[in-house]
């Protein structure tokens, strides 16, 4: 008795099981050189740039961005992405050592919403300046995508990438520990993300792939002026004596 041959697939079903296995695989391959170029350690030798910015998100950035302006690393410190309810005053609280500098060289940006925000914002910030060469402050996992979105929004500037490395999350565990996993794998996408979109976009202002790849806009649409403890009371001030007259 003849054995029935089972039917074979057909060739676009084939074809489609090997680019997607060659996609997991190249996607693998990739989070892969990723995960293992994310630096481990933090600079021993930090050069002096004109400035340094840091990207709000991590317990200490802040505090490492403020040490390196306190060394002299830059002269002016830009922290990118504060909490509107976040002043000067609560800053100070945080660095007591530190007081004179955030009073006198420390700039607040209230506008940015996420990475690509923190990169308009700061481009607002270093042409303003006419800043050259920027010390880059933000986590080690974070890094990749951070100086590709601020690479993207000023291509003639110099950045310096100032990695923070913190003992939250081992990334040098990103192939054994769920942990790591967790945390770099999506950062991966987004980094791949960011890539694209500089390919396919000029200029991260007039982005429309921004907002739907972050859901909203990536700067506030409130004037700079009006955002923050300062500045709220500053207009409310101004409101008050303006009635008043």
């Amino acid at each position: 008795m003849r054995r029935q041959r089972m039917p074979r697939r057909p060739l676009a079903l084939r074809v489609a099981a090997v680019a997607s296995l060659a996609l997991i695989g190249g996607l693998g391959v990739g989070y892969a050189g990723f995960a293992s170029r994310i630096a481990l350690r933090e600079p021993a030798i930090v050069p002096r740039t004109d400035a340094i910015v840091v990207v709000t998100g991590g317990s200490q950035r802040i505090g490492d961005a403020i040490g390196l302006l306190g060394a002299e690393r830059g002269s002016r410190l830009l922290i990118s992405g504060v909490n509107e309810k976040t002043g000067r005053e609560e800053l100070a609280k945080l660095n007591p050592d530190s007081r004179r500098l955030i009073a006198c060289c420390v700039d607040l940006d209230y506008r940015a919403r996420n990475t690509i925000g923190n990169a308009i914002e700061a481009r607002r910030w270093v042409r303003q300046n006419a800043f050259g060469s920027v010390l880059l402050v933000t986590s080690n996992y974070h890094m990749p995508r951070t100086l590709a979105e601020f690479s993207h929004a000023m291509p003639g500037v110099r950045f310096v990438p100032h990695p923070v490395v913190t003992d939250q999350v081992d990334a040098g565990a990103w192939w054994r520990e769920w942990s790591a996993l967790k945390l770099l794998a999506p950062e991966y996408v987004k980094y791949l993300a960011a890539r694209a979109r500089a390919l396919l976009e000029d200029d991260p202002e007039t982005s429309r792939l921004s907002v739907i790849i972050g859901g909203r806009k990536p700067v506030s649409p409130k004037p700079a002026d009006l955002i923050g403890p300062e500045n709220e009371k500053r207009s409310r001030l101004e409101t008050g004596a303006s009635g008043g007259a």
